[in-house]
Order: C-alpha cells, then structure tokens, then sequence
C-alpha cells in the first residue's frame, strides 16, 4: 500500500472512531526451518507445535509472515492493518520513508540455530530494488540470548580472500578455510551489513532485529539436504554481486554505558541508519520512564527476568522472551523489574542524520 494509500485510509479510521493507540503486543509467527530446535520450549516455556521451530517473528508487517495483535481493541489486527489505519501515529515522523512505501520499516525475530545456518549474505536497498521486485535489502544486528559453550558464529572474511578464491572455495567445499569463525557467548551482539557474509552456527538462540525484509542469498549449505531430500537451492551470483570483500574478520559490538543510575544500566548495542538498539538492565524494583513524542516507536523486549510495562490507561505483563511495540503517538510509559534484576533490549529509529 502507498504512502498516498495509508494516508486515505487512516482519515478514513479516524472518522469512524478507530480506539486510541496504545503499546500492543503480538503472537508471534513460527518458521520451521531444517536447522531449528524446541529451545524456546526448553529455555523460555513458550509453547511450541511438534517439531523444529527455526525461528519466531515476535513483530513483524512481512507479507509473508504478519503478526497478529493479541490484547485490547484493537486484537486480532495484523500488523500492516494496523499501520493502514494509524500511519504516522504508528510509527513516527523519522519513518516517513518507510510510510511512503507502505511499509514498517523493521522486523523482530528470534532464531533457535540447534544445527548451524546455512552461509548467507544480504543485499543493501539499492541492489535489492533492482533485482527483487521492488523489495529492500537488509541490515541485521544479533544479539546473543543463550549461547552453548564453544558456540561460534560466522561473521565476514579472513585476510587475504578474493572473489576468485572463495569462489574456488565454495565450488571445492572449502567454504571454512575462507570464511571468519568469531567465537560469541550470551549477551554478546554484532552487526550485519548488507554484503558481509555470515552464518550461526549450533548452539544459539539470537534475537535478530532488521529491516523489514526476507531478502537472502545462500552461498554454501554445508552440503545438507532440505526435507524434501534434495539440496536446497543457493544463489552464488547474486550473492557474489553484493558480497563484500573488505569486511575483514569483524568482531563483536562494544556495549558502551550511556547511563547508570537509580537502579538503571543504560548500554548502546548497535546503531546504524535504519534502527538503533541499546540494552537497559533494571535492580529489582527499579523502573525505567520513558515517552514518545511522535518521533519514533519504540520496541522493548524483556530478555531476562520479567517487567511491567504501565501507561495511563493500562499495563502488559513482558516476561521473558516477550517483545512489545509503543507507538510513537504521545505516550508516557513506565517499565518496572517486578521481581528480581531485568535485562531489557530497546529498539527505535534514529534521526535522519544518524
């Protein structure tokens, strides 16, 4: 739907007394991908259909895979209706680019990698415009919920690959001797731009927030097969297209503190033009007090513990893993550690400039 669209039938909602916004939370949209497991059974008690489940889509407005709200008037709503109806009430002034395509500008995930991913790399706007229907690319950042010990992630290139050798690499099936292993333990996070090639490997959950797209080229499987029995398909030429050949062996984000007081740890994840992400681990009892102002969304997900989230007319429960959207209409908000130490993860937009 066209910005124009979304903007016709926003009117259009409101003169029909649509309910005033408010945080929303959703049920998520499971994806049962051959290297998935049932640790978010294990680890968190989410409840799971039999069978892997790969991966959770805790937020999303994808065509392919929409949340749906679960509380309050406006249950039952998918995420892109919700946008159709409220616009920038939704999602802010800073996302007036998204608007203007029709879409929310990001996605939550949660991966459950009990075997490793395959080895992939992701296209920027530009060349995903071009060459995928109109789709956009995609910027990733991973932050580590549960780590195996030994648990590694595949993130960039070593020293010294060219396009000639990791092409001969990949055809020969030494796709390793090329590629830059960077060991990760829980609460590590990193940052996936568009044309670094990367892949988790076992043993991880990751809670994976980007852009709003399910654009992927896979370059090497490790010679597995998809449940159908046959080699799933790899997409080398795109992916060499976009590949970037001087992202050399990058590691893991420094978590710088932005703040610390009054029972409040305020740390910078990752920042880049499409969504900043920072973590804010609250004492027992303590609270956070936060406000949109029409700038922005925010997304909070509660990690570890459990928090409140309280506004004028309400408040939802967030256990962990469990991720709730404030719209950025006007809003004073308050986040509280109900019982014990409560590590959350925030993620909104940053201003054009950034």
């Amino acid at each position: 739907m066209t910005g124009e669209a979304l903007s016709d039938v926003h009117n259009a909602a409101q003169r029909d007394g649509c309910p005033t916004l408010y945080p929303l939370t959703f049920t998520p949209v499971l994806r049962d991908y051959i290297w998935g497991g049932r640790n978010l059974e294990r680890l968190y008690g989410r409840p799971l259909p039999p069978g892997p489940t790969a991966e959770s889509w805790e937020i999303s407005a994808h065509p392919t895979a929409s949340t749906t709200v679960d509380t309050g008037p406006l249950r039952g709503r998918t995420l892109p209706e919700v946008l159709a109806i409220y616009g920038v009430e939704l999602v802010g002034r800073r996302a007036n680019w998204a608007l203007q395509r029709g879409r929310f500008p990001l996605l939550v995930k949660l991966l459950d990698a009990e075997k490793r991913l395959s080895v992939q790399v992701h296209p920027p706007d530009e060349y995903a415009i071009e060459h995928e229907n109109g789709d956009l690319g995609k910027m990733e950042m991973w932050y580590v919920l549960h780590a195996e010990p030994g648990a590694r992630i595949v993130l960039g290139l070593r020293r010294g690959v060219t396009e000639e050798t990791f092409r001969r690499a990949v055809a020969e099936h030494r796709v390793e001797e090329v590629l830059h292993s960077l060991p990760v333990k829980t609460g590590d996070a990193v940052l996936i731009t568009p044309g670094t090639v990367h892949a988790a490997l076992e043993g991880l959950i990751i809670n994976e927030v980007l852009q709003n797209s399910d654009t992927t080229y896979r370059v090497y499987d490790w010679g597995r097969v998809g449940a159908d029995g046959r080699p799933r398909p790899l997409h080398l030429d795109k992916a060499l297209d976009v590949l970037d050949f001087q992202n050399i062996e990058p590691g893991v984000l420094p978590q710088q503190i932005l703040e610390d007081r009054d029972g409040v740890l305020r740390q910078s994840v990752a920042h880049c033009r499409y969504f900043v992400v920072e973590k804010v681990t609250l004492t027992a009892h303590s609270a956070w007090r936060g406000e949109t102002n029409g700038d922005t969304f925010e997304i909070w997900g509660c990690i570890i513990g459990e928090a409140q989230l309280e506004w004028s007319a309400g408040s939802i429960s967030l256990p962990a893993v469990r991720y709730c959207l404030v719209p950025a209409a006007p809003c004073r908000f308050t986040l509280r550690a109900v019982r014990s130490p409560t590590v959350l993860l925030r993620v909104y937009l940053p201003p054009p400039e950034s």
